[in-house]
């Protein structure tokens, strides 16, 4: 084995590239006769192999030109930045983001749940089989530590991702900010909530700038770098983690899943989460023109313009 094996040198982690059928190929040519895989799998094991998957830990956007990374460290400094200035002035600060559609129906969910008998699911994942879709928009109150999920049954739309920020400022952030004129929104680059598109701005300014009077900054992580948006491992990974193994097979076991969504960290509140369903019918493909976007309140940072920028209200 010492040269199909490698290894981290940190870690102490070993592997091989052979398979445990190839290692007893070549013991018994070696007229070692009372051995199988199972025997070879478990010496592996007593010398420090062990099975592993695929871990999606490489982050490819930091695979690019010096000027690039220089640009993403850039803007990772920036954001932490901001971060931190708004946390200081008491200011809301949210991060959010689309989690993955799920199919409603009696369909498999990846993982395990602990039951006397098995859930029994179709054995084929078809579209038309399906309720409808869940389109989960998902806004984390990072300071709070609170999570709000809005289940879409259409379209994943910028007007649908604003309106899901709008409500949550409604029914929570204005409660739990009093007073606050100022917040900050973290997002991914691409996606509904995206720094391309022009309906994203648009919708910003018409339906939670102008209506609440609120001064809004958007700071979007680098493309590839959407791991690093809080939302994901501080709310969309518990989600996950809390209904794995079970079928979403309505939209009320979707909503009971997401409310049930708890953690108890070591310190500070555990996370708590609320969930809606929001049945509005959303257009794709929504049109901004040239004029529209002239009328908007728009400052861009003068660092890096395209990921970082502010909406202010029309009227002060």
């Amino acid at each position: 084995m010492e040269y199909e094996t490698a290894g981290d040198p940190m870690t102490g982690l070993k592997w091989t590239r052979k398979t445990t059928k190839k290692v007893t190929h070549e013991l018994k040519s070696l007229g070692i006769k009372e051995v199988n895989r199972t025997s070879v799998g478990r010496l592996l094991k007593d010398l420090g192999y062990s099975l592993k998957v695929n871990h999606k830990k490489k982050a490819l956007g930091a695979r690019k030109t010096p000027e690039a990374k220089a640009q993403r460290d850039k803007q990772f400094k920036y954001i932490n930045g901001i971060r931190t200035q708004f946390t200081d002035e008491g200011n809301a600060s949210i991060s959010v983001d689309a989690k993955k559609k799920e199919m409603v129906g009696d369909f498999k969910n990846n993982g395990s749940a602990w039951r006397k008998k098995a859930f029994e699911v179709g054995d084929h994942d078809f579209k038309q089989y399906a309720e409808g879709i869940a389109i989960g928009y998902g806004v984390y109150d990072i300071l709070a530590n609170r999570g709000s999920m809005f289940v879409g049954i259409d379209h994943d739309t910028p007007a649908f991702a604003v309106e899901s920020i709008a409500k949550w400022w409604k029914q929570d952030g204005s409660k739990q900010y009093k007073g606050c004129k100022k917040l900050l929104i973290l997002a991914d680059a691409g996606g509904s909530n995206g720094y391309r598109p022009r309906a994203w701005k648009y919708e910003l300014q018409k339906k939670l700038c102008d209506p609440f009077g609120l001064c809004v900054t958007v700071c979007h992580y680098p493309p590839g770098a959407s791991k690093w948006n809080p939302i994901e491992h501080r709310l969309f990974s518990a989600i996950s983690n809390n209904w794995k193994g079970v079928p979403l097979n309505s939209y009320e076991t979707i909503l009971k899943y997401l409310r049930k969504t708890k953690t108890t960290p070591k310190k500070g509140p555990g996370l708590k989460v609320k969930a809606t369903l929001v049945r509005k019918r959303y257009k794709y493909g929504q049109k901004i023109s040239d004029k529209e976007m002239s009328q908007l309140q728009l400052e861009n940072h003068d660092i890096l313009p395209n990921w970082n920028y502010t909406i202010r209200p029309t009227k002060m």
